[in-house]
């Protein structure tokens, strides 16, 4: 974390309020730090945005009158840069916050489980959904919901980060020209095919979460599909020499010097924590589980992940607990979860009625209560946003992913 874990707590709204929430507003000053208790509300009365406590009726008047957060992008789709001019006035020299990035497919419930990370209530009159999920009319037309990446900041200064979804034909579509090329710029340099833009924007995306965030959620659907652990073991090869934004702060802007300073940096990689979603009833077997955190651990114990992984999986003991907590007694940080699939009216459950909010409820506390990997120096959110636009640089227009993007192409995998 930047500097120091958010805290422990709910952030439910407290007493009930006529007026619209206010998901992220301007903050009053360069310098405000957030003061709101956790669960608080921020149309509550004695505070007044989000950036600060106790301005009172002028500044929460001012506060309403802000952009509104749906258009708050901080990684445009069209253009596939960060838009850092935008993002800034939203953001404080708060230097207490922790950044929490998600990263999967399409439908497996990303924005869902970051609208309970932000302590969204649906029952909370005028309360709007801080990041839009997918609807039955999206699921019709085979349509994704969330485009580039989208930022909001809750009442805890969790800096929460929701992407498009990777291995989505989807977004291929949308990208793809007629001639078979990229619409969007995804690296410098010559033009690429669609599909191979396709693949390297998802590990653009996921090497820059793990370099800017302090805890990536890998999200998965059910227990057999391991696509975005795959995905995390290429970033694993891909991330050399890209530090975190704190040290990216102090890059050269001409590239000699910047290159220099790159290599006498530390290498940092987020703490990751996956949540496999969806799960039926007989998915939740001790031996299923089991052999499901079994097979990760293989999967990680070469990489960078492993260190941090060693002391949670080294003697699993196959709770079949949905929220992925096997071993209470141990300080390692749990970093599996299991969440059965959402109840609906007809034909639920009542197995997916008690496990689902109990499921989510736990992953959602067990973040709020991490301790998770600090970044190099101590710095405010809004120099975490500048490092991070010299980070999103780094990976754009990284040589390692470049040599990567030839090696497919030279294989016959991609088209040139």
């Amino acid at each position: 974390m930047a500097g120091g874990a958010p805290p422990p707590g709910g952030g439910g709204p407290s007493a009930a309020s006529s007026q619209p929430k206010i998901l992220l507003t301007k903050p009053p000053s360069i310098g405000a730090v957030n003061t709101m208790a956790p669960g608080r509300r921020d149309d509550d009365p004695s505070v007044g945005t989000t950036g600060g406590g106790g301005a009172g009726p002028t500044a929460r008047s001012s506060s309403r009158s802000s952009p509104h957060p749906a258009s708050l992008s901080l990684l445009s789709a069209e253009s596939w840069e960060l838009q850092i001019d935008r993002v800034l006035p939203f953001l404080t020299e708060n230097n207490d916050f922790v950044v929490v990035g998600v990263i999967g497919p399409a439908g497996v419930g990303k924005s869902t489980i970051l609208n309970e990370l932000y302590g969204y209530d649906a029952t909370s009159p005028g309360m709007v959904l801080p990041f839009a999920t997918q609807t039955d009319e999206m699921r019709a037309l085979a349509r994704h919901c969330s485009t580039g990446i989208e930022l909001r900041v809750s009442n805890e200064r969790l800096i929460l980060l929701d992407t498009q979804p990777v291995f989505s034909p989807t977004v291929l579509a949308d990208m793809i020209k007629p001639d078979g090329s990229c619409a969007i710029p995804v690296m410098s340099g010559e033009p690429l095919s669609a599909e191979m833009a396709h693949e390297l924007m998802g590990i653009q995306m996921a090497l820059f979460l793990a370099s800017v965030c302090n805890i990536v959620l890998i999200v998965s659907e059910r227990i057999n599909d391991i696509s975005t652990w795959q995905l995390m073991l290429t970033v694993d090869l891909m991330k050399h020499k890209i530090p975190d934004p704190s040290q990216a702060l102090n890059f050269a802007p001409d590239k000699d010097n910047r290159s220099t300073s790159q290599a006498n940096s530390d290498e940092y990689m987020s703490d990751l924590v996956f949540v496999h979603t969806k799960l039926r009833e007989q998915d939740f077997s001790p031996p299923k589980l089991e052999h499901v955190r079994k097979t990760l651990y293989k999967f990680l114990e070469t990489t960078s992940f492993a260190s941090s992984w060693k002391s949670s999986f080294s003697e699993p003991n196959g709770s079949s607990d949905v929220s992925g907590s096997n071993r209470e007694d141990s300080d390692a940080v749990q970093q599996m979860f299991f969440i059965p699939n959402r109840a609906t009216q007809e034909g639920t459950s009542q197995f997916e009625c008690a496990s689902y909010s109990c499921a989510v409820g736990s992953l959602r506390d067990r973040i709020l209560s991490m301790n998770p990997r600090s970044f190099s120096k101590n710095i405010s959110e809004r120099d975490w946003l500048r490092g991070s636009a010299k980070i999103w640089d780094l990976v754009k227009k990284s040589p390692v992913i470049s040599n990567y993007c030839n090696t497919l192409q030279e294989a016959g995998l991609f088209r040139k």
